[in-house]
């Protein structure tokens, strides 16, 4: 270590050339937000040298190209990205998202423990820097069959892996604020580190008693108001903008270049076909400064704020020390990426093509147990005010509605015509034969069926639809196939994309999810389904910590007062 430090301070100086020299860009500093003419110089993976002329052995020309930081995704789940860590850095590296800070609770709900042998192994292998924070709710409630189960004896053989930066997002909110022990004890096992929040409408002084717990950070604002309150108690908010969840243009009104450092940017999630339409980080990037963001408060989100808010000390700023994660730029307020230097290396094809990729791992992990009928999703009772599910669109947030539905044989129908469907979530873990029933408002669909084995955060199998043997061929199907997503109408699969790798993660390449997502759209459409994202808003029905009607494999839950309706 000390040759190297001595390598650094010689190139830094000059004396030495340096490993690689970035020359002629304007360095966007996000001090003052000048454009400053400069050289980069970069040994090893850090920067040694700004604001001056250097040579060096290798060269990428800047051509006057406008350099910035690399991104940070602040939160993420990789596994919702429908594509393992591999290509998940395939994919958006080229983006400029040069670390990204995941919780894989997805595949902790599964697999357990496994999951972190799996994403600490593939952190260490990616080209980006891919950080973990340890699943904290696992499950996220005990209203839900989950795969596993994680308590704080499991979490603490990885709490000190260097790929680790501390608890993930803290979901079970009623046992933070009544004093659970077994939610204490992952607390306080990670107290005096960083500990993320997740507290979706959560104000007063409810907010007070969950940041006493050492919760620094919260991605579930959704309203001004709120993401106020929360900054001002010391939170920092993560402004989202995924797939499903977009709350940037509710919440950049607050985003100035005095407030910047208490606001960073994360996606929680965004999938290959929408990173292929609009991108990923930069998309927020540039979407806010369209909404009238200043670029200095955007770009200071998108690293320096956030390298703040996670103890990432070595980056978020071009300047010597700093590890050497670069955006080269044609356009700053297009965010027009046009090079990206992770750790001094340029990103290419090559550079993806030297990895040692990890084997899959949860290929077995669909087990129901046995062969789902039509009669399995008929729902009995009374259509009087039944509890429906409200879907709105761009918000995993429900309606808690009730609505008069129609009667037939003893059993309740769901009403096309009212835009009412029929929901069930069928355990798939193993454990046991639970079948959840009930009805959604807000899909469109007017015929057939659609089915995702991706159920936030227990991931049973979720399935809407009009037809009950069509909702039952898709179940069974999704049973063979491992995994994934599909649409059936009138007892034919019309489209279907696998994901085989804990019934989460295709196998496969990320353009083959995103040309697999395009025909799956293009079927629902034909369906009738009237919502962008509907695999991914469905996905969102079964996760009973987000307000306010949700249903789990065993049945529908008020989620502000925790119990079964």
């Amino acid at each position: 270590m000390q040759k190297t430090i001595a390598q650094r301070v010689a190139q830094g100086q000059g004396r030495e050339a340096a490993d690689l020299v970035i020359r002629d860009v304007r360095l966007f500093d996000l001090v003052t937000g000048d454009l400053v003419p400069t050289d980069i110089a970069i040994c090893g993976d850090r920067i040694v040298g700004t604001y001056g002329s250097y040579e060096g052995r290798k060269v990428i020309e800047g051509r006057g190209r406008i350099a910035v930081p690399g991104f940070i995704d602040t939160h993420l789940h990789v596994e919702s990205s429908l594509v393992t860590p591999f290509e998940f850095d395939r994919c958006v590296l080229p983006h400029g998202v040069t670390t990204a800070i995941c919780d894989p609770h997805e595949m902790a709900n599964v697999l357990g423990s496994q999951t972190f042998d799996y994403f600490l192994g593939a952190a260490e292998r990616v080209i980006m820097d891919l950080r973990v924070n340890l699943s904290s709710c696992v499950p996220a409630t005990p209203m839900e069959t989950s795969g596993a189960t994680l308590q704080a004896d499991d979490l603490a053989p990885y709490r000190d892996h260097p790929k680790v930066i501390g608890l993930a997002e803290f979901m079970n909110i009623p046992g933070v604020l009544n004093g659970d022990a077994g939610c204490l004890d992952k607390l306080a096992m990670f107290s005096g580190g960083h500990i993320d929040g997740h507290a979706p409408l959560l104000r007063g002084k409810a907010l007070n008693g969950y940041l006493s717990a050492g919760i620094s950070t919260d991605h579930e604002a959704t309203a001004a108001d709120e993401a106020l309150e929360k900054v001002r108690k010391g939170m920092v908010v993560l402004i989202r903008e995924g797939s499903v969840c977009k709350d940037l243009e509710a919440l950049v009104p607050l985003l100035t270049v005095a407030t910047s450092p208490f606001f960073a940017f994360c996606t929680d999630d965004r999938n290959p076909l929408e990173i292929a339409h609009e991108g990923h980080l930069d998309f927020l990037i540039r979407r806010a400064i369209e909404l009238g963001v200043e670029p200095l408060a955007a770009y200071r989100a998108a690293s320096m704020s956030a390298a703040a808010a996670f103890g990432l000390r070595d980056r978020g700023q071009i300047a010597p020390g700093k590890r050497a994660d670069i955006v080269l730029l044609d356009d700053l307020e297009k965010c027009a990426v046009s090079d990206v230097i992770s750790a001094g290396r340029l990103v290419n094809d090559a550079l993806f093509a030297g990895r040692d990729i990890l084997p899959p791992v949860g290929l077995q992990s669909v087990k129901l147990a046995g062969t789902i009928s039509a009669k399995d999703m008929e729902i009995s009772g009374s259509g009087v005010e039944r509890p429906v599910m409200g879907i709105i669109p761009g918000q995993i947030i429900t309606e808690f509605l009730r609505c008069d539905l129609p009667e037939r044989d003893g059993c309740v129908m769901g009403d096309i015509g009212a835009d009412v469907a029929k929901v069930c979530v069928v355990a798939r873990h193993g454990h046991n034969e639970n079948i959840g029933r009930g009805f959604v408002k807000g899909f469109g669909l007017k015929q057939g069926a659609l089915a995702s084995s991706v159920g936030h955060d227990s991931h049973n199998i979720c399935v809407v639809g009009t037809d009950d043997a069509d909702m039952a061929l898709a179940v069974n199907r999704l049973s063979e196939t491992g995994g994934g997503f599909i649409a059936v109408r009138d007892g034919e699969i019309v489209a279907e994309l696998r994901l085989p790798v804990a019934g989460l993660m295709s196998d496969g390449t990320f353009e083959q999810v995103r040309d697999d997502l395009i025909v799956l759209r293009k079927a629902s459409k034909e369906m009738g389904v009237s919502l962008e994202e509907p695999f991914l808003q469905l996905a969102f029905l079964p996760l009973p910590v987000i307000p306010h009607l949700k249903i789990t494999d065993i049945g529908m839950i008020d989620v502000k007062t925790m119990e079964f309706v």
